[in-house]
């Protein structure tokens, strides 16, 4: 079988592909990845096969992100469903996906949810396809609506289409109910890419582990940068080791001094340093949070953009976590973390550290998403429906 694989640019849209990707090489399918150039070193890391499309309109892309911060969460969230994604990202991939799919003929398309000029030719093509989920399905389903009349040039039934379609997705039924008329749930068990080692710290240094991250896209974005420098204030003088991943668009030199418990890297391997973990401090994005829930870890939230804050809300509801949602705007928008947020993002930390709750619940949870299909059988599963 020939299985073609798309997603938008960055890891977080990528990864969930990952396991189906393995899963199809070891049974010996023909693979070949669609995505725009900011993935390209990920795939020769994973010597993948695959076409590179075009980046979004930069102009308009700069627009967008111009207004982002001082956009309201409604606004924010058109700005980035419906411009970016459904109007930028699906007319820049789209001439490479259909040129890859007539040339190609693949039997089936797997594609991250938000990457629609897939779905537009595997319509087009009588190629059948199935999304996989990046986020909750209650935040995919939000971002369809918000999309629809973006795609509307592209043929009036395709959002239909899409709610029809099977959703594959790695988060458990007990956090994320689904809207999508066929949800089929799998276990993720991804290979690191390109592992980092974990740093070592002196051998006085022996409390536990605590990792801190806030994505790879917020570091090109104030928000990032922001945050990285109060969780750095509040872990300061902490019994902790922290390690502290600041992805490849933050200037680590904007971070300042950096307190002696604290080691920083540009990139680390997140499945390696959840097994050393004893708890993550994020920003909610869907990749970070449900991987160090299925890895039994407790978390603290601060949600800045995008799903992070109903990713943040149902983390506090299971009981496997805390949110500390930044106070630095005004009340419909996220805001720059800042000082005020210090002492409670420190008193967060240690409550998650202090109180076995946490990881009881986080603990549950993974078992929940250990007993899910592995990528293998719902591959199977998906050809026999």
């Amino acid at each position: 079988m020939r299985v073609l694989f798309t997603s938008p640019a960055g890891l977080g849209h990528f990864t969930p592909l990952l396991p189906f990707i393995d899963a199809c090489i070891a049974r010996g399918d023909e693979v070949l990845v669609v995505v725009p150039p900011g993935l390209e070193q990920t795939l020769i890391d994973r010597g993948l096969p695959f076409r590179l499309g075009t980046e979004p309109d930069p102009v308009a892309h700069a627009a967008i992100r111009e207004r982002l911060p001082e956009a309201s969460r409604a606004e924010a969230a058109v700005l980035i469903n419906r411009e970016y994604f459904g109007r930028l990202c699906t007319a820049a991939l789209l001439p490479t996906l259909e040129e890859a799919c007539r040339e190609w003929q693949p039997d089936l398309i797997l594609h991250d949810p938000c990457e629609y000029a897939s779905a537009v030719v595997a319509e087009r093509l009588g190629i059948r396809h199935a999304q996989v989920g990046t986020s909750p399905a209650e935040i995919e389903a939000y971002s369809l609506d918000l999309a629809a009349p973006a795609l509307e040039p592209y043929g009036g039934r395709l959002v239909d289409r899409l709610f029809a379609t099977p959703y594959l997705t790695r988060f458990p039924a007990s956090l994320d109910p689904s809207p999508y008329r066929t949800t089929i749930r799998f276990r993720d068990a991804v290979a690191p890419v390109g592992i980092a080692s974990t740093p070592h710290w002196s051998a006085e240094s022996d409390g536990p582990l605590v990792y801190v991250t806030f994505g790879t896209v917020s570091g090109g974005l104030p928000s990032g940068p922001a945050a990285c420098r109060v969780a750095l204030q509040a872990v300061a003088g902490l019994p902790v080791r922290v390690l502290l991943s600041g992805g490849r668009a933050t200037d680590l030199s904007e971070l300042g001094p950096l307190p002696d418990n604290v080691r920083v890297q540009e990139w680390v391997s997140a499945p390696e340093v959840f097994a050393a973990a004893s708890a993550v401090v994020c920003h909610g994005g869907a990749g970070t949070t449900f991987g160090a829930l299925a890895a039994g870890l407790p978390l603290v939230v601060m949600p800045l953009f995008a799903d992070q804050p109903t990713n943040a809300r149902l983390v506090e509801q299971a009981g496997a976590g805390v949110v500390v949602a930044p106070t630095g705007g005004a009340a419909d928008t996220m805001g720059l973390p800042g000082p005020a947020d210090v002492p409670r993002l420190r008193s967060a930390i240690e409550a998650v550290l202090a109180d076995p709750s946490y990881r009881t619940a986080a603990q549950r949870i993974a078992a929940e998403m250990r007993a899910q299909p592995t990528a293998a059988e719902t591959l199977d599963a998906l050809e026999e429906s």
